[in-house]
């Protein structure tokens, strides 16, 4: 069973398994905490229903946008998103492993990847008995390591990473940048409330790029009152 949800006062609709993997407010932190260029190519690495770049290309922040999926049930849904929305034209769904875009697209390619990746470890946390949770959530299939391994091919020397992650994994999620010859430029610190631990991480990396980390002020993502603060409201905004 599908339900039909709607993001920007109805004018970006999206269906979505009403008891399988639902994109979260990660998806929307990823679309519009992301600096992104007029004339990026942009690819979403697990895109799930396609919102990431439903999101960028309905905001008009690129100018061609991929998604990458390996769930045939999400792939199908993603392809609906698009169409319903008319951007066929514009927003391509791939049906792959993202491990494996080698076999698929050309070195460099790419101006932006973009990922919210499968971030428990398969030692922690109980897994999701449904499947599309389970892969969207868990490494089961994929890593951010294997993100990372995918966006060097992806991209150019200067091209950029953008990941969110959780912050008790922000070390890791360096490492793995690291490892594969991504420098952390630009990070964002996410907190539920004023005066909460930290709980997500925004980071952008660039593929060889110098050692200048740029931190930007902490994002809350409620107001006392349960609300959304002013600046998550702004990002879902046109």
């Amino acid at each position: 069973m599908l339900t039909r949800d709607a993001l920007f006062n109805g004018d970006l609709l999206l269906h979505q398994h009403k008891d399988g993997y639902r994109f979260s407010l990660d998806a929307v932190l990823l679309a519009g905490l992301t600096h992104v260029a007029d004339s990026d190519r942009i690819i979403d690495l697990g895109t799930g229903c396609g919102v990431v770049p439903l999101i960028l290309a309905h905001r008009k922040r690129g100018q061609e946008w991929v998604g990458v999926e390996i769930q045939p049930e999400l792939v199908e849904l993603a392809h609906k998103n698009v169409n319903i929305n008319g951007w066929d034209a514009r927003i391509s769904i791939v049906a792959m492993d993202y491990r494996e875009v080698a076999s698929y697209f050309l070195p460099g390619t790419f101006d932006l990847v973009v990922s919210n990746p499968p971030y428990r470890r398969l030692s922690t946390g109980r897994i999701n008995p449904n499947r599309q949770r389970a892969l969207a959530r868990h490494e089961l299939m994929a890593s951010v390591d294997d993100v990372c391994a995918a966006a060097k091919f992806l991209l150019p020397i200067g091209g950029r990473l953008a990941v969110v992650y959780p912050a008790t994994r922000l070390a890791h999620l360096l490492a793995a940048a690291g490892r594969h010859g991504f420098a952390a430029k630009r990070l964002t610190v996410i907190h539920s409330r004023e005066g909460s631990p930290a709980s997500l991480v925004h980071l952008e990396c660039r593929k060889a790029g110098g050692e200048e980390l740029h931190i930007e002020p902490p994002l809350h993502i409620y107001q006392a009152d349960g609300r959304f603060s002013e600046a998550v409201q702004q990002l879902y905004q046109k």
